[in-house]
């Protein structure tokens, strides 16, 4: 539908700059005319000046004055040329366009399981593991959009701490205020009863991709379930699951003795159990030993798990060339009408 101001084509607000700026030009090449047409007038009018007849008339110079109405014989031609720009402007078919992007996506279903047993206390990780953890799984939850995303903590037993949702809101709190060490009194890693609280709450996700990301410094200490056999499960559901091995190995810091030295114990890890995890979830294993790298890894695998976003453009194209083609019209009939009065037989000087 045309727009409401198309109708108001008299208003002399078409001839301003602002006008001129807000419009699309679908022909701007024909406005490079426009100056040809007032050269082929100073053309016209110098050419004429030379060649037309002049009548001597014998009367002194004193007596000789320019009188306001010779003036008048420009009318005719000033009218053509204004018809004849207004035409061109309308060639050149000025336009708005209103675009719309409309933007969406299917959404990937995302676990993280993050491991709050004993040994994430260990300070290789700045505080600790488990707080260099809560603070990466934070940077990614920020990075996605339109994403569910699920929270699962286990050290001797596992827990469903969120359930999949885009309120990332509540999962920052989450993570602030409920992961600690105290959670859970079990202890031990319980790294398959962790693999299944998450398969549970993503079996019935009809996301378009379905992932898991595990993460955890230990062994598979506790659960009633083996970690291999949870990791069939998931990939049963067409859950992918990447694994994340933390911490280094050898003496790591762990608390600090009776002088405020820093104590040192043995640390080990499964990267065995962790690697066959991935493998079965057709995901990948990775082994980070400081908060950079942990923070790489968090980053790779939020490149990974894009969601593919669709798009839809919306075009309001409208035309305003009839505004100046109406314009156009008019001094063309002004013209005609000045070369049937007296104007155009205006005594020349």
């Amino acid at each position: 539908m045309l727009d409401e101001t198309l109708y108001k084509w008299y208003s002399l607000e078409w001839f301003t700059p602002t006008a001129f700026k807000s419009f699309d030009w679908e022909f701007f090449f024909v406005l490079y005319a426009i100056p040809l047409v007032l050269l082929l007038f100073i053309l016209k009018w110098l050419i004429g000046s030379k060649i037309k007849q002049k009548l001597p008339v014998a009367l002194p110079k004193k007596e000789i004055k320019k009188h306001w109405a010779s003036y008048l014989r420009f009318i005719p031609n000033a009218l053509m040329a204004l018809s004849i720009i207004l035409l061109l402007v309308a060639l050149a078919r000025p336009q708005r366009t209103n675009e719309e992007v409309e933007q969406w996506s299917e959404g990937i279903d995302i676990a993280l399981v993050i491991d709050i047993s004993e040994s994430m206390q260990i300070e290789d990780f700045k505080p600790n593991r488990l707080e260099a953890a809560k603070r990466t799984a934070r940077d990614f939850i920020t990075g996605r959009s339109q994403d569910r995303i699920g929270l699962v903590i286990f050290s001797g037993d596992a827990y469903s701490l969120s359930p999949l949702t885009t309120d990332y809101e509540l999962l920052y709190k989450f993570i602030e205020e409920e992961i600690d060490f105290n959670k859970i009194e079990n202890r031990g890693t319980a790294i398959g009863s962790a693999i299944a609280v998450g398969t549970n709450r993503m079996r019935e996700s009809t996301a378009a991709s379905k992932v898991m990301i595990l993460l955890s410094d230990g062994d598979n200490t506790a659960g009633n379930i083996d970690p291999v056999t949870a990791a069939e499960l998931a990939s049963a559901y067409d859950i992918k699951i990447y694994t994340i091995g933390i911490g280094k190995e050898g003496k790591v810091p762990f608390g600090k003795d009776f002088f405020g030295r820093p104590n040192y114990v043995e640390n080990t890890l499964d990267e065995t159990t962790l690697r066959e995890i991935a493998k079965i979830g057709n995901g990948e294993f990775y082994r980070v030993s400081d908060n950079e790298a942990l923070q790489s890894v968090f980053q790779l695998i939020d490149q990974y798990e894009k969601a593919e976003i669709k798009e839809t453009r919306y075009k309001n194209t409208t035309d305003f060339y009839s505004i100046y083609l109406s314009w156009g019209i008019v001094f063309f009939l002004l013209y005609l009408l000045s070369k049937s009065t007296f104007i155009s037989n205006v005594l020349e000087d």
